[in-house]
């Protein structure tokens, strides 16, 4: 198949189903960790095509989300120092921080720009070499090759006006933290965008460790009930590991150029994720080679605190032991057009993709 209306085939997404049904005999709880596949599996309504043995649930897959207040608030301060512009993605300027947001402070006069890339934030450097250009680097593997490759470039350039807040993250201590949390996880759909990067030799150690199934999915209908069909099949016979269900585009290897200037601009450190808190090595942190673009050193920012919205519980939709209609303000207070936490900004946000597909 190479079209998309082909992995959307009734038909054989019906099939497929119906596979998933006779096979499944026991209780599995199976988490996807991408935002992608969240919002695809609300979109297309693959939970209704499931039985009632298989549970899905949503885990911390949004780069917008597992952001917490802390790094939003540092970004709003660095607005607010003179002569700097704040060149950011456009999800995450709808973030609420602690006391205000970047839409807010835009709203307010201070130079905040959407851009739809990192290079495109490293051009306004260039030509606004009297001003301090800061990216908020947010996303996991799939994302942070191209802020290592914008960093390299000013680098050779000479722009150092350009300088990064990274709070780029990686997959596996993040999946491994959940199960030493807690919640149940029998198996993983896996992101098919971050494995393209990475290759799929990252989640081995994870399976062997927790005896937990792991399958790269793409983001189709067909994928998505592939990928569970063959983790329903790992658990039902005892067999966990790791498969690659999204070939046409993951390789075992991953992206090996891409993979080098991740390496050369950054090196793991801790991070604290939304909901979790402080996980070891989860974070991709600016080198000590190319600390005069981190922005984190360049102005001295101390860590700030995460502080969760009162009433909202965007931190438990994150660990997947909670779901948005769990919540008070879901859909009354907090709404993609008014949000409260950051679980309803993001389109790939749990509560925006259940809000958006099923009410």
């Amino acid at each position: 198949m190479q079209y998309i209306d082909e992995f959307r085939n009734r038909e054989h997404v019906l099939r497929i189903a119906e596979n998933i049904r006779k096979n499944s005999i026991h209780e599995i709880t199976l988490m996807e960790v991408c935002g992608g596949h969240t919002m695809a599996v609300h979109k297309f309504g693959l939970k209704e095509l499931l039985p009632d043995t298989i549970r899905l649930i949503s885990g911390p897959g949004c780069p917008v989300c597992v952001s917490g207040t802390g790094f939003i608030d540092a970004i709003i301060t660095l607005s607010r120092l003179p002569d700097t512009i704040i060149a950011t993605y456009g999800d995450l300027i709808r973030v609420p921080g602690s006391f205000s947001s970047l839409e807010l402070e835009k709203a307010e006069g201070k130079d905040i720009r959407v851009v739809y890339s990192v290079l495109d934030a490293l051009d306004l450097a260039d030509e606004n070499r009297n001003k301090t250009v800061i990216f908020p680097g947010i996303g996991f593997e799939t994302t942070a090759p191209a802020t290592a490759a914008a960093i390299l470039q000013a680098d050779r350039k000479g722009i150092l006006n350009f300088n990064v807040v990274s709070a780029h993250k990686v997959m596996p201590p993040v999946m491994e933290a959940l199960i030493d949390e807690g919640v149940r996880i029998n198996g993983y759909i896996a992101p098919g965008h971050v494995s393209a990067v990475t290759g799929s030799g990252m989640y081995q150690p994870i399976s062997k460790k927790y005896k937990v199934g792991i399958v790269i999915s793409g983001f189709e209908p067909l994928d998505i009930l592939q990928s569970i069909q063959m983790l329903v099949t790992q658990f039902e016979t005892g067999m966990p590991c790791v498969e690659n269900q999204y070939k046409r585009v993951v390789k075992t290897e991953g992206n090996p150029v891409a993979r080098k200037m991740m390496e050369t601009v950054f090196e793991p450190g801790d991070d604290s994720w939304r909901g979790l808190g402080v996980i070891k090595n989860s974070g991709l942190k600016i080198r000590n080679n190319f600390s005069c673009f981190d922005a984190v050193r360049a102005f001295d920012l101390p860590r700030m605190e995460d502080k969760e919205p009162a009433g909202c519980i965007c931190g438990e939709v994150l660990k997947g032991i909670q779901t948005p209609l769990d919540c008070s303000l879901f859909a009354g207070e907090c709404t993609p057009m008014k949000p409260v936490g950051a679980c309803m900004v993001s389109p790939e946000g749990t509560c925006a993709a259940w809000f958006r597909f099923n009410l």
